[in-house]
């Protein structure tokens, strides 16, 4: 690995990191409800993605995508739980909050950003497309090594954009609780398109083999 090569995979890393999604709306949601939940949501967020890296470097992942029923599997246990999460937020719309974040709100948090980012299999399939075409066979480094050293510069690519959307989110509309509610119906509603989504191209698939 060399320096031009992981300045062009770190610029990919950052325009998709910036690319708004399941993740975007989540830690909006965290940062309309309280500042305190945004580390939270972004480090459950880490660590789901951080799974995911750890199972590509481990040849893991290789033998999960090679499992059609495995797959489909991951598929709708990730849509299902974007479409709870995108009707919970629309039955409940989050309100700006002041305070800490208790303990197990901080722990509910961060399970359901691990939940979105682990359960995710379009994650599990960009690591595996795009992390391999980096890596360098003639390299002193292993293989495994490259691909943990790019699965974790996406991370922290992920991290440092999620942290400033929730943030943001959190300083332009915690002083307007409307504008919050439509924002919060918003992420509800990308959420679970998105959901819908990923259970239709599996459903598509299956009626077509």
């Amino acid at each position: 690995m060399n320096l031009h090569t992981l300045l062009a995979f770190w610029t990919i890393s950052i325009l998709l990191a910036a690319t708004p999604g399941a993740d975007w709306a989540y830690v909006i949601s965290a940062g309309i409800r309280n500042h305190a939940a945004v580390v939270p949501a972004v480090f459950g967020l880490f660590l789901g993605y951080l799974g995911i890296t750890a199972t590509v470097a481990g040849g893991i992942g290789a033998l999960v995508a090679n499992m059609p029923l495995a797959i489909t599997i991951l598929t709708f246990a990730g849509a299902a739980y974007l479409i709870k999460l995108g009707i919970s937020l629309l039955r409940h719309p989050p309100l700006p909050k002041e305070g800490h974040e208790r303990e197990t709100g901080a722990r509910r948090w961060i399970t359901k950003g691990f939940a979105i980012s682990g359960l995710n299999p379009k994650a599990l399939l960009f690591f595996l497309a795009l992390l391999p075409q980096f890596t360098n066979p003639g390299s002193s480094w292993p293989i495994f090594l490259q691909i943990g050293i790019l699965g974790i510069i996406h991370t922290i690519n992920c991290v440092s954009i999620y942290l400033m959307v929730g943030f943001g989110a959190r300083t332009i509309l915690s002083s307007h609780p409307k504008a919050s509610i439509v924002t919060g119906y918003i992420s509800g509603v990308i959420m679970i398109m998105l959901g819908l989504g990923l259970a239709s191209e599996d459903i598509i698939k299956l009626l077509h083999s």
